[in-house]
């Protein structure tokens, strides 16, 4: 989870390995830097983007839907990091398309403000980042998600490029990675798989804990966890690991060796590209086996 803990750990690491300005930073979190940290699939499709409007019970919700362009694939949605939808996002969800998913990435924000909702290069290490997005999380609530959910299942089901005879899948990052698992949880029967990447709160003591909503799930699961995210939380693993096997779910959950929390978006300060290419290589094993 994005903690002061996070600040924390992200702000050692930094010291140690060598940190680069804001401007720096800037310069290869936008447009083609970020896309060159991408190696194209040899296979990739030709896709079609664009940004779209979901009416939810709630509001309006700017997304970015992503697909390829011809033919109908397997629906997903991707939940963004407590960052919110932009350009990295973006490009991972077009990545994802060009293997052959219709693809749905949203602003969990969209009740307080359109995405973007920081400049292209910010990082959560900064003050001024922190004091605009962590309101913005903190106002979400579990029943926000689960409606939202409901919206966005349906809205790809009207899609063209979306195949309804096959399940959807969805991705969650840091805040998202408790997201996926609400969305599992509130369409079974739609959702077969999800993959949370440096997921935050999936095992907490509230009575609406994640971890708790396994059994109401038909998803099968990957859990790429930090490596210091497993060190406050050594035994969330085996609680989720437990709670998948008594509900007969396959669920790959692994700690990412040398990770820190956020390291799976290419333009974080903490990107970690070997493992995170590792983490997206078992994302389109999952995808492949689940979404029939």
């Amino acid at each position: 989870m994005c903690d002061e803990h996070t600040v924390r750990d992200n702000r050692n690491y930094l010291r140690q390995y060598g940190q680069l300005s804001r401007r720096q930073f800037g310069a290869l979190a936008t447009g083609s830097a970020l896309a060159a940290l991408f190696p194209r699939a040899a296979n990739a499709l030709a896709v079609t983007q664009t940004d779209v409007t979901i009416a939810t019970p709630d509001g309006e919700a700017d997304c970015f839907f992503v697909h390829p362009a011809t033919g109908k694939h397997a629906g997903v949605i991707i939940w963004p990091d407590i960052l919110g939808l932009r350009p990295a996002f973006r490009l991972m969800g077009k990545r994802l398309a060009e293997s052959g998913y219709a693809v749905l990435v949203v602003n969990p924000y969209y009740r307080e403000v359109k995405a973007p909702v920081v400049e292209e290069g910010a990082s959560f290490q900064d003050t001024a980042t922190r004091e605009i997005v962590l309101p913005l999380f903190r106002n979400l609530t579990a029943t926000a998600t689960t409606t939202d959910a409901r919206a966005f299942v349906n809205f790809l089901d009207q899609q063209a490029a979306v195949d309804t005879q096959r399940k959807i899948g969805t991705t969650g990052y840091c805040m998202g990675g408790s997201m996926t698992m609400r969305t599992a949880a509130a369409l079974p029967g739609r959702v077969g798989a999800g993959a949370s990447f440096h997921g935050g709160g999936l095992v907490t003591d509230k009575e609406d804990s994640p971890h708790l909503l396994v059994p109401r799930m038909q998803a099968h699961y990957l859990v790429a966890i930090a490596e210091n995210d497993d060190g406050r939380e050594p035994e969330a693993k085996t609680v989720l690991r437990d709670s998948f096997a008594a509900a007969g779910l396959p669920a790959e959950i692994e700690v990412y060796e040398g990770t820190l929390h956020g390291w799976c978006p290419p333009d974080a300060r903490v990107y970690n590209e070997a493992q995170a290419e590792r983490a997206w290589a078992r994302l389109l094993v999952l995808f492949e086996t689940a979404l029939g």
